[in-house]
């Protein structure tokens, strides 16, 4: 059964010509980078910065255990508080360049896997304009039926070519749509984040 479905996973290739293989590589590499954003965007709790931060302020004894796991925002306060424990001036900066890391996290790959979007139903055109270049050239040679190519092979290589395009592009926009709107979201907390500790900051001094 599965030496079945792997054989017909080769004539799919097969079929589809030299843009099959790339199209394959592209897709492998697309999900790798999807898994890679959808991890690293964890936010390592439920709660919002404001209550992180309070929980945080009211019980000092449980800041190790409440910050000590991983994610964009328990990373971040832990960074934050730390800082700002620090009393160092002009705090803001300070948290802009500490939260550096954090914002990187949540945009590495974006533009790859949008290059890879745009890119994969461009190749597989190319695979159907090969094909039907095929096509026309057994049309002129009277090829039609040729089972190495031919009419047949240069139609089917054109289908098979766009519908690798489309399947590689089509779920990929739609997730990395979702995970955009999560990083905006994170961007946003953080942003929340430095201004509670900065007007905490301001209001010590």
């Amino acid at each position: 059964m599965q030496q079945s479905i792997f054989q017909e996973f080769l004539s799919y290739i097969e079929a589809g010509g030299w843009v099959m293989p790339p199209l394959i590589f592209l897709m492998v590499v697309l999900w790798y980078a999807i898994g890679y954003r959808a991890a690293a965007m964890r936010r390592g709790t439920r709660k919002n910065p404001r209550r992180l931060l309070d929980k945080a302020e009211r019980k000092p004894e449980k800041v190790g255990k409440l910050l000590a796991g991983d994610g964009i925002l328990v990373s971040a306060a832990r960074k934050g508080l730390e800082l700002r424990d620090r009393g160092v001036v002009e705090l803001r900066g300070f948290l802009d360049d500490a939260f550096a890391e954090e914002y990187k996290e949540v945009r590495k790959f974006d533009v790859l896997i949008k290059t890879i979007v745009g890119v994969a139903p461009l190749l597989g055109l190319l695979g159907t304009v090969i094909g039907m270049i095929e096509t026309f050239d057994s049309l002129g040679d009277m090829s039609l039926y040729s089972q190495s190519g031919g009419i047949a092979g240069g139609i089917s290589q054109a289908l098979f070519t766009t519908q690798m395009g489309l399947a590689v592009s089509i779920p990929g926009l739609i997730v990395n749509g979702v995970l955009n709107r999560k990083q905006k979201d994170l961007e946003l907390e953080l942003a929340q984040m430095k201004d509670i500790l900065c007007a905490e900051y301001s209001a010590e001094g």
